[in-house]
């Protein structure tokens, strides 16, 4: 019996000191402070936001990361404020166990430039209107006419296409959307226009267009023209 109840007690003043342990580790583990903050780009060709900007943003304007607390982090809220700058599309913040603040960042991808006198911006990969940035200047098309929510979605399948095409990406330089809803593009080494037609098969046309230039650059023939006419699927027909 007296065995069984020192038993008993061994095993009480085990869990307890367990939990001591545990609470003490605990506490001191939140309330040691960050060593440093790390800011990483998922893609770091394209600088439109600087590292100095999103690091301000994550340590929430304070001197440095050393100064902040781990118990008074507030992850999610980090992720908020670097989601809401409008350069970023995503971010992911945490805490290494050494104690160093990380985010993950992923920018805003744009695939095409409109201009339309005193109105500039960007429309990134989803479609969206993303503003210019003071630190980097992408080369995409540039886009003049009227983009509106009639014809935005179908503008941004057409920059996709493009933007994902590597043929496509290096030669179309600029896009104007006429008042009828078609299309005029120009190429970056020939001084002919691109007679697009309206916005149905995107596929079909760009893909004749390959063909067509492919075969006519062999030649020297496309020097000769000033317009090359996309808007019938069967055929690409060319003017001098």
């Amino acid at each position: 019996m007296k065995l069984f109840k020192w038993t008993n007690i061994r095993l009480l003043l085990m869990f307890a000191s367990v939990i001591f342990l545990f609470s003490f580790t605990s506490n001191r583990n939140e309330n040691r402070k960050l060593i440093k903050s790390v800011v990483i780009f998922v893609d770091d060709n394209a600088p439109f936001v600087k590292q100095e900007t999103v690091n301000k943003l994550l340590i929430e304007n304070k001197k440095d990361a050393s100064s902040i607390q781990k118990v008074k982090l507030d992850l999610n809220k980090l992720e908020r404020i670097l989601n809401a700058q409008e350069m970023i599309e995503k971010s992911d913040v945490f805490v290494t166990i050494d104690g160093v603040l990380k985010a993950v960042v992923k920018q805003r991808n744009p695939i095409a430039r409109f201009f339309n006198g005193d109105s500039s911006f960007y429309i990134d990969y989803e479609g969206n209107r993303m503003p210019l940035s003071t630190n980097f200047t992408a080369r995409v098309p540039l886009v003049s006419g009227e983009i509106n929510k009639k014809n935005n979605e179908d503008l941004a399948h057409l920059f996709r296409a493009i933007y994902d095409d590597a043929f496509l990406k290096k030669n179309i330089i600029g896009i104007e959307i006429m008042p009828n809803g078609s299309l005029i593009m120009l190429n970056r080494n020939f001084d002919y226009q691109i007679d697009f037609g309206r916005m149905i098969n995107v596929e079909r046309k760009f893909k004749n267009y390959k063909a067509f230039f492919q075969k006519a650059v062999l030649d020297s023939s496309l020097y000769k023209y000033k317009k090359i006419d996309l808007r019938f699927t069967e055929q690409v027909v060319c003017t001098k």
